[in-house]
């Protein structure tokens, strides 16, 4: 069957997310004769309140959003038979204009185990650095400061985030640190700083600052609502995509396909879920998932979607003092609030329209007494993973002065805190497919792999009873929200119920039953989710090791091809990856302008006009 061709580009990125903005944004400034094409499922996300205004970030995962992809998992037992929803990005940006905005940083040896040539952390520090305006402090030799993703602390503080700081050095016996970002600083209390520019109060995205501020160059085109379907080869030569309209974005257009011809690469960046797909469609995978949806294969390379990654978090409501400040009367939409604190925005940046809720975290590494309480079951994981790796944490544990969480539509309205935990480094993994239904339409075969291994449960169910006592001895606290915690039994010390006030700090722990135990155990499968940091999906390894790329981005048995976003991350990050994505972006610019002989010139925010408009 033949397909209209409409154009030709130098360049074609499968997917307009994070990287694909920072590789296209940084070939077309270096090099602004070459013809580039995005080409994005979702929307644009331009001057849009709803991407630049960091308090709105929660309606993104809103059960009606069309900026967000909902993926559904198989059932899982672990899961006690729930089928887990894992959101990606659905819009130009990518991740980058849909998160929560936290900054955080893998620590430097998280890149060193990769094993790939050229992407050692002495390789990439500098290119972390040269991406960033870190404004939280001078002169710090981790953090770089004139590039083009601004990082900040908030500009109009959240107290209960000085609580949360106050009792995790007291009680909880750590550090802290102005910075705990600096690629190796763990396990220690620390403010949480955000993507977020410091003086115009606007998400810092990669969208708005490689892409967007390059309206001028006509070479740059940004093409939304295609759903890239496969890639065009010739001999084994990438020659060209096919594409048809988003039916999410676009549910009014046909579905017909067209073409568009390239000279010199296709660059897959369609992230952990969308990579692989594209890939399968196109006859790169093993030859079962190929065969059995009725695709020729092209190239065997059974690790295509394989090796499937992500962080898993709980958020826990509690009660909050009636004069506190927190984010919910925003969250919620009081009109009168939201105006009033819109109007101070937009003209100095500063007030709750700026805020993302979160501003104080640690990097959670168990003590002796911990690791004795956690049990037997994390020991032979500690040891092999963690215990002679002094810089990777366990777990992030956060406060988020506000609830936004599925609990909100049933909630009354006043002023709640929730408890953010997550692990960082899952012993299990996951798969992600194609697969046909019985009327031969395309859907996914998605395996989360969440707590497979009996190891990641446990940190997840220690770290709810620390964060219940880190919580109840802080100032604000005002109980626990019962519809949001574990279901204990009648009679037990540890049922939740609101309350008057914290305890005294030196009170001793609630005593948990075995009961008690399993209600969290049960409470944990029931509820735990994705942190949206899904990766691993086209790794970065030997083709033997069932790699899909080598280190130069390039995908097996095939030319002219490469893949660019989180799915080649061979191995998980301890962080948000947000940072980890920007950086995969520049290196990735970095490999492609060598191989196509163009300079690499410094960043220089007037080579383009900044879309900087307040809403």
């Amino acid at each position: 069957m033949s397909h209209p061709v409409i154009s030709e580009f130098d360049i074609i990125f499968a997917g307009g997310g994070t990287t694909a903005c920072v590789v296209a944004g940084r070939l077309a400034a270096w090099d602004p004769s070459l013809s580039i094409l995005i080409l994005e499922g979702g929307q644009h996300t331009l001057n849009e309140a709803a991407h630049v205004q960091p308090y709105q970030f929660p309606s993104h995962l809103a059960p009606t959003s069309t900026t967000m992809t909902f993926n559904v998992g198989n059932p899982s037992p672990r899961l006690n038979g729930r089928a887990p929803i894992v959101q990606c990005a659905h819009c130009i940006g990518g991740g980058s204009s849909v998160n929560a905005m936290v900054y955080t940083r893998a620590p430097a040896s998280d890149f060193d185990d990769w094993e790939a040539d050229g992407w050692e952390s002495k390789n990439l520090i500098p290119i972390m650095k040269k991406l960033e305006t870190y404004e939280v402090q001078p002169d710090r030799p981790t953090h770089g400061y004139s590039g083009p993703i601004k990082v900040s602390s908030a500009r109009c503080k959240l107290r209960a985030s000085e609580e949360f700081i106050r009792v995790g050095t007291t009680y909880h016996k750590r550090q802290y640190a102005e910075d705990t970002d600096d690629l190796e600083t763990c396990n220690t209390y620390s403010p949480w700083a955000k993507y977020v520019d410091g003086t115009t109060g606007r998400r810092s995205d990669a969208a708005h600052h490689y892409v967007y501020n390059q309206a001028h160059n006509a070479n740059l085109q940004i093409w939304v609502g295609k759903r890239v379907k496969r890639v065009m080869f010739q001999d084994k030569r990438a020659v060209g995509v096919e594409f048809t309209s988003d039916p999410v974005s676009c549910p009014d257009a046909g579905q017909s396909s067209s073409i568009v011809r390239v000279s010199k690469l296709v660059v897959v960046s369609a992230g952990a879920f969308g990579s692989p797909a594209i890939l399968e469609r196109s006859g790169i995978g093993a030859e079962a998932i190929l065969k059995r949806c009725g695709i020729q294969q092209l190239v065997d390379l059974p690790g295509v979607g394989e090796n499937y990654c992500d962080h898993n978090v709980l958020s826990v409501p509690y009660f909050a003092a009636d004069g506190a400040i927190t984010m919910d009367p925003l969250w919620r939409g009081k009109e009168s609030t939201v105006q009033e604190n819109l109007a101070q925005w937009k003209i100095n940046g500063k007030s709750l329209i700026a805020q993302n809720g979160t501003d104080a975290r640690i990097k959670w590494r168990p003590d002796d007494d911990e690791l004795k309480a956690m049990g037997s079951a994390f020991q032979p994981r500690w040891k092999e993973f963690f215990q002679d790796r002094p810089d990777k944490a366990v777990a992030i544990f956060a406060i988020s002065e506000g609830y936004a969480g599925s609990l909100l539509s049933i909630l009354p309205p006043r002023n709640y805190l929730a408890a953010f935990y997550y692990t960082l480094y899952p012993a299990s993994v996951g798969s992600i497919h194609i697969k046909l239904d019985e009327n031969g339409r395309e859907g996914i075969d998605f395996n989360t792999g969440y707590l497979d291994d009996p190891s990641d449960i446990v940190p997840i169910n220690f770290g709810y009873k620390k964060m219940r006592e880190i919580f109840r001895r802080m100032p604000s606290y005002r109980g626990e929200v019962p519809a949001g915690h574990p279901c204990f039994p009648e009679g037990s010390a540890a049922v939740c119920r609101e309350t008057t006030g914290p305890v005294d700090l030196n009170a001793p722990d609630l005593i948990y039953t075995a009961e008690d135990d399993e209600a969290i155990d049960r409470y944990h499968r029931d509820r735990m989710q994705t942190t949206w940091h899904s990766l691993g999906t086209c790794a970065m390894k030997p083709r033997a090791d069932q790699g899909v790329v080598d280190a130069r981005l390039n995908v097996y048995g095939v030319t002219n091809l490469k893949v660019a976003d989180m799915s080649i991350a061979p191995k998980n990050v301890g962080t948000n990856t947000y940072s980890t994505a920007l950086l995969i972006g520049e290196k990735a610019a970095m490999i492609i302008a060598d191989e196509l002989g163009i300079e690499c010139r410094p960043y220089s925010e007037s080579s383009g006009k900044s879309p900087r408009s307040r809403l």
